[in-house]
């Protein structure tokens, strides 16, 4: 692994925050899945935790800084691990996991149920973060592969 990794996982994970950013305004623009709306989970839940009120745009932040450098980082550190033998595959993989563990995980912490099945949409908010997933991961994993050849 080159020296030049962090800022590479950087640049990969803003431009996979640009895909997941371009699906949530399309989301908002379309009005797909009014009632599934995981960053006002996320501020509510958060305003509960620190008692106070949190302005809107703090979720949006910390998602923004979680996928332009703690996933990142992650994705970067365990590249050659990953199955798959270019950047997108491997990106797929580590969607599918990032998929997973916000199903299993982050979403029943804000309430919204294993896989948000709990606010009466079916598994449509399930199937609407695994698009996210996978457009920010496979992005960031192309952008990253194209980094280092």
């Amino acid at each position: 692994m080159s020296r030049n990794w962090i800022w590479k996982s950087a640049v990969a994970g803003v431009c996979g925050n640009a895909a997941h950013l371009l699906l949530m305004f399309l989301k908002s623009w379309m009005g797909l899945l009014p009632s599934f709306q995981p960053y006002e989970s996320l501020q509510s839940t958060l305003s509960h935790f620190i008692g106070s009120n949190v302005h809107p745009i703090v979720p949006w932040v910390l998602s923004f800084l979680n996928g332009a450098t703690i996933s990142g980082f992650l994705f970067a550190r365990n590249y050659r691990q990953l199955p798959g033998k270019n950047g997108w595959t491997k990106g797929l993989v580590f969607g599918l996991f990032g998929w997973t563990t916000m199903g299993l995980i982050f979403f029943p912490l804000l309430g919204l149920g294993l896989f948000a099945t709990q606010i009466g949409l079916g598994i449509a908010p399930a199937l609407f973060s695994l698009v996210m997933f996978l457009a920010y991961s496979v992005v960031m994993g192309t952008v990253y592969d194209a980094l280092n050849s």
